[in-house]
């Protein structure tokens, strides 16, 4: 099984292309340029380095998110145009639990964080157990306050990864029992998304690239802040 997997669910860009488990190329970007500017160069780029024939892919794997609004659009108009062109199916990714499948087998929870503004964090709770990554928590949006106080009343070792992290050092560093991933797996990594992705293709959770859509789990914000603006001049009428 070949697979082209891609991240720009966040602060990073990330492609990876994967056979059978093994990683053929990686190539993560996290600086100033924005994902419309970087993921399809660096594709591109790890397709001529390794010489891959397009045609011999099996999947595009995408990151479906929670994540940035743009990103997720992003990620998914590639992911679209790239399975359309070749003619294969997309396998969409939980971009959470494809960070927490950066940390692998330990016996520690896993609860990856990216940051959602306004206090709160895209999240979930996740843990190994005989070597298949199971939910804990299911992914929401939720304050950073609630995710730490669920977390400190499972009484157990976590591990916290994601661009929430640095927001939120502080807060996380008052538990002892909380250890915060280092850089080499701390973000998004599409050769996450490509492991996982494999074991969701074997499952036969794969899309046909006209039905993949990004999951948000938030209203974008500027339809959230018109909302709050229809609203408040409601009430200014009433």
């Amino acid at each position: 099984m070949k697979i082209l997997a891609i991240d720009t669910s966040g602060l990073v860009a990330s492609c990876a292309i994967t056979e059978n488990g093994k990683c053929l190329a990686e190539y993560t970007l996290n600086y100033k340029m924005t994902h419309s500017q970087t993921i399809m160069p660096m594709v591109n780029e790890i397709v001529k380095m390794t010489e891959l024939d397009l045609k011999t892919l099996d999947y595009i794997a995408c990151s479906e998110g929670p994540g940035s609004f743009t990103g997720l659009r992003i990620g998914a108009a590639t992911a679209k145009g790239l399975a359309h062109g070749l003619n294969i199916d997309i396998i969409p990714v939980p971009t959470l639990s494809a960070l927490a499948y950066n940390i692998f087998n330990t016996d520690k929870l896993i609860c990856p964080i990216m940051d959602a503004r306004r206090n709160q964090v895209y999240t979930g709770i996740f843990r190994w157990k005989h070597g298949v990554l199971e939910t804990v928590l299911p992914e929401d949006a939720r304050s950073i306050d609630d995710i730490i106080e669920i977390a400190e009343l499972n009484g157990q070792e976590t591990i916290f990864l994601g661009d929430g992290v640095p927001v939120y050092k502080e807060k996380l560093m008052e538990n002892t029992l909380f250890t915060l991933a280092p850089a080499n797996c701390n973000l998004q990594r599409a050769a996450s998304v490509a492991a996982l992705a494999e074991v969701l293709a074997r499952q036969g959770r794969t899309v046909n690239g006209s039905m993949f859509a990004p999951v948000y789990l938030r209203k974008p914000q500027a339809e959230r802040e018109l909302e709050e603006k229809v609203a408040n001049e409601a009430k200014e009428i009433k």
